[in-house]
């Protein structure tokens, strides 16, 4: 049997956090002296504690822990931590989105960005809309797009766009567009044939991955407002360059198109 503190230094888990692991059912001691209450571990309970390290190095919660622990099936073990995996993968690319949002905002003399004025005529394209909040726009958008890509095939005229309504950012929820220029729109699945009114758009370009375009966003607002404009309709989106274009981030274009309205 080992000492706490001989199991502490073989397993790099501290005393206090072993007895909190025992105190959670999570890691309980071999023996616990009844007249002492020293506890004891035996050397095959050093892989688990290993373990145990490694999961909570991963920021594994410790009641996933005790699940993965307690599943006696290797396979479902092992989903459980890619499960785990996953959502800090997802959550690392949220990190490295706003660092690089951050360091573009804290730039000591950011680059004027370049801004047209546009008269877009009104045009009929092929298009799938719907009504949704905020956080779904990534899932949706993937499969509407494709949904588009299929029903149009080769004949598309021009890159895709999408069209946001100001709700979708003042409310969390609103209407989204996501469209194919194409001479014969088809009528298929939720694919159907829409009219983008004619509209004067203020238009930049945002560099790279869409992540951080509200920096972007936030400097085409800044703009419109210096020029004595204001924003009149939903925003549209052109995706000149992107992932079905190129796999290199750095290579992606997508424009922004405010409709305004000088402001006398």
């Amino acid at each position: 049997m080992l000492t706490i503190g001989e199991f502490s230094r073989l397993t790099h888990l501290s005393v206090r956090t072993l007895r909190r692991y025992h105190e959670g059912a999570l890691l309980e001691p071999a023996v616990v002296d009844r007249s002492t209450g020293y506890r004891y571990y035996s050397v095959e309970q050093i892989p688990t504690a290993q373990v145990i390290h490694r999961l909570r190095e991963l920021d594994v919660p410790l009641s996933d822990v005790q699940r993965i622990l307690r599943t006696p099936d290797p396979g479902a073990r092992s989903a459980l931590v890619a499960e785990h995996l996953q959502r800090l993968e997802e959550q690392l690319d949220r990190t490295r989105v706003a660092v690089t949002s951050l360091r573009r905002l804290l730039r000591p003399d950011p680059a004027p960005i370049e801004v047209e004025l546009r008269a877009e005529p009104a045009r009929t394209v092929a298009a799938v809309g719907a009504v949704i909040g905020e956080r779904e726009v990534e899932a949706w958008f993937a499969g509407a797009m494709a949904e588009l890509e299929a029903a149009v095939g080769d004949g598309a005229s021009g890159p895709p766009g999408g069209t946001y309504d100001n709700a979708l950012f003042e409310e969390g929820r609103g209407r989204v567009l996501v469209y194919l220029p194409t001479p014969s729109p088809p009528r298929t699945g939720r694919v159907r044939a829409v009219t983008l009114p004619a509209a004067d758009l203020a238009v930049t370009t945002h560099v790279g991955e869409h992540d951080g375009v509200e920096v972007t966003y936030g400097e085409l607002g800044t703009w419109v407002v210096q020029n004595a404009m204001s924003v009149a309709g939903a925003v549209r989106e052109v995706y000149r360059v992107g992932p079905r274009d190129t796999a290199d981030p750095a290579a992606w274009r997508t424009e922004i198109g405010w409709p305004v309205f000088r402001v006398a």
